[in-house]
């Protein structure tokens, strides 16, 4: 269920006008791959953090605009569009008069910085609530570095291995951000990290990412444009090729590198226990899943399917009914360390399917929830569909629920 009283909100600054872009209208809005920019930045908000809150900071004149962008990628989690300043800093404060009394954990996040993987949303949000300070991802920087003056003259070559390049989100405690913002001049200050160290508060940084570039200059869209072709060439690849004609010489169905596999489960439905589906609870329903873990049948079929995949056997060698410290263990557990597991081992995750098999609880109004959070724990696109069986079967007699997955996985 989508969460109502969230503890985490993301603060995607959009307000930009992009006139170094030269694109004629506010950068956030330009066109990415035929989407707006807005658009491709507030899918992985969505994907890296499902339930947290979103605000979105639009020029006046295009907070309709952001409105419906942001309303098509929540899900039914809070989403608010507000609109910004003449600055960014101006911006972000307008965005933290629209934050839920439930908040604790802010991350603010440049629109322009589309491209970010998901999973640095999650591993910001997760280190501010464990360290209690800002966090920033930042990258190295590679190139020689000098200082000048008003002149043009070098006056310094700064040591290079003590600077970083910051990127966002950036995460801060709520009430550290809020405070900082009332006490600092912000006037020369470009980013919330520099807000908050001017208020005296700890900034520590955490790995950033080569996508996560800001889309400032015409190259930089080009360059984002150019990515997002590379990855769509990739995904139509792993496609399976069409199934030859009977009699027709076999073929290579997938690429060199590409492996699929199938996971089947089914637990059965007992009274008074939470049910646990695809990584969340659902309160309503009278029963839930019997089982040594916490009998999520999504989970463990997706499991499966990824084992079968990379060769590395099955869901009973990896977390096996006899270890008691698995015992009412979560389906969204066993699928981090699955794809930890596919990870040390050389696998990248491309891509799960799955199919619900049962009469119930109804997966049409929480299915874009589940494949959120699904896609989040594996850092990688799930989608999810439902069934029922007529009335045949464990299903179909309403005594359990089943689970049918299918995984692409590559090397990595």
């Amino acid at each position: 269920m989508t969460e109502t009283a969230p503890r985490v909100a993301v603060i995607v600054v959009a307000a930009g006008d992009g006139r170094r872009l030269a694109a004629g209208m506010p950068k956030a809005f330009v066109p990415l791959a035929g989407r707006p920019m807005l658009a491709t930045a507030l899918d992985a908000v969505r994907r890296g953090l499902p339930g947290a809150q979103l605000v979105v900071v639009a020029p006046g004149d295009r907070v309709a605009e952001a409105e419906r962008l942001g309303a098509g990628a929540r899900d039914g989690a809070p989403f608010i569009a507000v609109a910004g300043g003449a600055r960014r800093t101006e911006s972000v404060v307008a965005g933290l008069g629209a934050l839920l009394p439930s908040v604790r954990t802010v991350l603010v996040h440049d629109a322009a910085r589309a491209l970010t993987p998901a999973d640095r949303f999650r591993t910001v949000a997760d280190l501010v609530a464990e360290l209690g300070c800002g966090v920033v991802p930042a990258m190295p920087v590679h190139d020689t570095v000098k200082r000048v003056g008003d002149d043009g003259g070098v006056v310094e070559t700064p040591d290079r291995s003590r600077l970083v390049l910051a990127q966002t989100p950036q995460g801060f405690p709520r009430e550290i951000l809020e405070s900082a913002y009332r006490e600092v001049d912000t006037a020369s200050l470009t980013d919330d990290a520099a807000v908050v160290a001017a208020a005296g508060g700890r900034v520590v940084t955490t790995p950033g990412s080569e996508f996560a570039f800001k889309i400032t200059l015409p190259a930089d869209l080009a360059r984002a444009e150019s990515l997002l072709r590379e990855e769509s060439s990739a995904a139509a690849a792993a496609l399976p090729a069409p199934v030859p004609p009977t009699g027709a010489p076999s073929v290579e169905t997938l690429p060199p590198g590409l492996r699929t596999g199938v996971g089947v489960d089914a637990h059965r439905l007992e009274p008074g226990i939470p049910l646990m589906l695809g990584g969340v609870e659902w309160p309503e329903e009278p029963a839930g899943l019997a089982g040594h873990s916490d009998g999520d049948a999504v989970c463990h079929a997706i499991v499966d399917a990824l084992l079968s995949a990379a060769g590395l056997g099955d869901i009973g060698s990896l977390f096996g009914t006899d270890d008691p410290a698995l015992r009412g263990a979560s389906g969204a557990r066993f699928l981090r360390e699955t794809a930890a597991r596919l990870a040390r081992e050389g696998w990248r995750i491309r891509s799960v399917a799955v199919e619900v098999v049962g009469n119930r609880p109804r997966i049409g109004p929480r299915r874009a929830e589940l494949e959120g959070v699904l896609s989040a724990l594996l850092d990688a696109p799930v989608a999810l569909a439902a069934t029922t069986t007529d009335g045949l079967g464990l299903t179909g007699e309403g005594l359990g629920i089943g689970a049918i997955a299918t995984a692409l996985v590559e090397r990595a």
